[in-house]
């Protein structure tokens, strides 16, 4: 475990330096650390960020620990360096990719159960009110919208209201990827405009499942290779997820997204370079 934190503390470090990020010299506890530190408690934790403060303060690792509170403060100013970071950590990923073949696909967070909603603070809008068609069920938070290798390393990820479709995730992707690449998602990203203006504009092929009414069908072979294909994103899920405590403690809304950045992130990590 340790060997492990030591890890995400360098490619931490490194990624900061990487994309050009500047911080105060005369931080005692430096931003790498804060954000090692948001990350070991996604990584082993459940994203406790005091129970990881204490760990790393009583095995020396961070002998400078911040307060509760100062460190929170901290981490928050740090929210978007860390998207910062995660999305050099994607570029360096497509880098050395040697497939042109990527997994579109989102999954829901839910901020808290149904029956809860009217006590909800983070958020009070229906726009987070979404359904999961898999468990046939509704859930009031937020939808991940994320882009993964064929390995099972995301690369690119965004955040959406619980309501919003996937149509509108394909649009909130920046998708900078390679020419003649092939995304692969299922038939919830119909949308034959797109498809021809990622391939016409990008040389980006959409190979979207098809319905059994779709205007543009599919021939069994590559029906079934859209199939077999996409359904490994349904891992990178699950180990995303299994991060996941049973309930995301936040106080505010941008508390929230900055957890589960923290666990994407990590999952990217610990699958890219320490698996």
């Amino acid at each position: 475990m340790i060997t492990e934190i030591i890890a995400i503390y360098a490619i931490t470090d490194d990624l900061l330096k990487a994309i050009g990020h500047q911080e105060d010299r005369r931080v005692q506890l430096s931003d790498a650390e804060v954000i090692t530190s948001a990350l070991v408690a996604a990584r082993f934790f459940g994203g406790n960020h005091q129970i990881a403060q204490d760990y790393l303060k009583e095995h020396g690792l961070m002998p400078q620990m911040l307060s509760k509170s100062r460190f929170n403060r901290r981490l928050h100013r740090l929210f978007l360096p860390l998207l910062d970071l995660f999305d050099g950590l994607g570029m360096v990923l497509k880098s050395v990719n040697s497939s042109t073949e990527y997994l579109l696909d989102s999954f829901p967070v839910p901020i808290c159960d149904n029956i809860r909603i009217p006590q909800v603070r983070l958020v009070r809008c229906e726009d987070y009110r979404g359904y999961i068609a898999s468990k046939k069920r509704y859930f009031y938070g937020i939808r991940v919208q994320l882009l993964a290798t064929t390995d099972g390393i995301p690369v690119e990820f965004a955040f959406l209201p619980g309501e919003a479709n996937d149509v509108r995730g394909l649009n909130a992707l920046p998708l900078n990827l390679p020419a003649h690449t092939q995304i692969y998602a299922d038939a919830a990203y119909t949308n034959y405009q797109a498809e021809d203006d990622l391939e016409q504009t990008d040389t980006i092929r959409l190979q979207v499942a098809r319905k059994r009414n779709s205007k543009r069908p599919d021939s069994p072979a590559l029906a079934y290779i859209k199939q077999t294909t996409r359904h490994f994103i349904e891992t990178v899920f699950s180990g995303i997820t299994a991060q996941f405590p049973k309930s995301i403690h936040a106080v505010t809304m941008d508390g929230f997204l900055l957890k589960v950045s923290a666990f994407i992130v990590a999952f990217t990590l610990k699958a890219a370079f320490i698996d």
